[in-house]
Parts: C-alpha cells; structure tokens; sequence
C-alpha cells in the first residue's frame, strides 16, 4: 500500500510525539510513570505487557515493554462527542514504557487527540482543537515531571 503522503515529513509535534529517558528499572519506571499521569489528572482502564504475551505465545525474547492505556474521562467523552464517536477507535492514550538496556528505560507518547485530527476525524473542529490544547498541557506537565525525575 502506498500512501498518499510522505510519514517522514510530518513533523512530530502534529501527532503530538513525546518521549523521555528514566535512569532506573522496567518495573520502577512503569510506577512512576502510572503516579506521575495520575497526579496529571489521567486513569489507567488497561494496560498490559506486550513483552510477556510475545515472549509466552510466540517465544519473541523481547526486551521488558509495558503499556499504560492512559485516560482522563471528560476529555474522552468530549472527544467522542467531536468525532462522532470515531475517536474511540484510537483509545486509550497510551504510554509505552519499554527498556532501552538494565536501569535505563524509554517512555513513549503519541495524541490520539492530534491523530485523529490529522486523519479528519473531527465533526467539531473547535471543541477538537480546545481538547488536543487540554490534553496537550496535560501531558506536557507529565513529559516535564518525567524529565525532572
């Protein structure tokens, strides 16, 4: 499949990319990761380890790698309501810790808000645009607190 666009010429900040480095373990990392989107105002209704079902099912060998399905509830909910319902095809917000080497570990962020926005999702074009600048301040604060850690 081609695409009618070039990926590698979007510019990060239009999907809304985030990324931090923590200098500490896998599992330490995933629980400061989870109190830190906690204290921003998001909550976790799934999360799982994608690392552990491939290396069980598949014998993969994979490096630790956790998902945080992050989400903060009125911001879901007013984003189904400015696309229609589509968004939640993109839920939840996740954030992907994976493990870079021992005592180093990569956090990892996209907006769905922002992708969705990308992909025309929106039939509410001003209420999308005020949530992805909401949730764009929320998860700044957390990438920030991230960095300071």
């Amino acid at each position: 499949m081609t695409l009618p666009f070039d990926p590698s010429a979007i510019d990060p900040d239009a999907f809304g990319e985030k990324k931090a480095t923590l200098e500490m373990s896998h599992t330490e990392a995933i629980d400061h990761v989870r109190a830190v989107c906690t204290e921003a105002g998001f909550g976790f209704p799934a999360e799982f380890s994608p690392a552990e079902m491939l290396n069980e099912k598949i014998d993969a060998d994979r490096d630790p790698y956790y998902v945080l399905g992050a989400c903060n509830p009125a911001m879901a909910d007013r984003g189904l309501d400015a696309t229609e319902k589509r968004l939640g095809a993109l839920f939840p917000c996740n954030m992907v810790i994976w493990q870079e080497e021992p005592g180093l570990q990569r956090v990892y962020h996209v907006s769905i808000m922002k992708i969705a926005h990308l992909l025309g999702m929106a039939s509410d074009d001003e209420e999308l645009e005020a949530i992805i600048d909401e949730t764009g301040e929320m998860v700044e604060d957390v990438f920030e607190r991230l960095q300071a850690a």
